[in-house]
C-alpha cells in the first residue's frame, strides 16, 4: 500500500478526549462499513457518487485487494476521510444504487422465468403472456419461441433463447417505464458486436 494511504491509529486518537467516546467509535464503525459497501461498487457506480478524489482513489484501490491487513488499514483510512465530510448525500446515492440493483435482479428473474416457460410450454405460455401484454409483437415472440425450441431440441447454441430474453426484457422495461442502466447484456456467440435489430434480422423471416 502506498504511503499516502498509510493509516495511523494516532489519526483518530483525538476521539478519546472528546465526550461520548463510545458513540464516536460507533460512528467510525459506520463509516468503515460504508467504505466496505462502496468498495463493492463497479467503477461506473463509484463515479456516480462524486466522491473527493482521495477517497475515490482509495476505494478504487481497495476494491482489488485481498481480505488482509493492508485492506483493513486502507478502509480505516477511508473511514477517517469520510469522517471529515458530510456523508449523507453519499449514503442517499448509495441507497438509490442498491435499490436499482435489487430491482434489476428481480426483473432478471421474472424475464428468465418467462423465457423458460415459453420455451418449455410453447403456445400455452405465449397466449398467457400476450393476454397480459397485448401490445407485444406476437409474430416476433412466436418466431423466437419456435427457433429457441428447435435450438434446444438440436442442442445448438442458444442464440434465439438469448434474443428471446432480450425481447422480453425490452417488453417489460417499456411497459413499466424501467431504466436500463443495470440492463444485463446478452452474450451472443459470433454476434457480440451486433445490435439487437441486426441480430433480429438473422432470426426473423423477411
Amino acid at each position: 500500500m502506498s504511503e499516502e494511504y498509510e493509516y495511523d491509529e494516532d489519526d483518530v486518537e483525538y476521539y478519546a478526549v472528546r465526550p461520548n467516546k463510545t458513540q464516536l467509535k460507533k460512528n467510525i464503525a459506520v463509516l468503515f462499513a460504508l467504505g466496505e459497501e462502496m468498495s463493492e461498487l463497479s467503477a461506473t457506480q463509484l463515479k456516480t457518487l462524486e466522491l473527493p478524489e482521495n477517497i475515490h482513489k482509495a476505494l478504487a484501490e481497495v476494491a482489488g485487494m485481498p481480505l488482509k491487513g493492508a485492506r483493513k488499514r486502507l478502509l480505516k483510512f477511508i473511514a477517517g476521510q469520510l469522517h471529515k465530510i458530510d456523508v449523507e448525500p453519499i449514503q442517499e446515492k448509495l441507497a438509490r444504487i442498491k435499490n436499482k440493483s435489487a430491482h434489476a435482479v428481480r426483473e432478471h428473474h421474472i424475464v428468465e422465468r418467462w423465457r423458460d416457460r415459453l420455451i418449455a410450454e410453447g403456445n400455452d405460455a405465449l397466449t398467457e403472456l400476450l393476454d397480459e401484454h397485448p401490445d407485444a409483437d406476437r409474430q416476433q415472440l412466436r418466431q423466437l419461441v419456435r427457433n429457441a425450441q428447435k435450438e434446444a431440441e438440436a442442442a445448438k447454441p442458444p442464440k434465439s433463447s438469448r434474443l428471446l430474453y432480450r425481447c422480453l426484457k425490452d417488453l417489460f422495461k417499456d411497459e413499466d417505464g424501467l431504466e436500463s442502466d443495470d440492463e444485463q447484456t446478452i452474450e451472443s456467440d459470433d454476434h457480440e458486436n451486433a445490435s439487437y435489430p441486426e441480430l433480429m434480422q438473422d432470426i426473423l423471416p423477411r
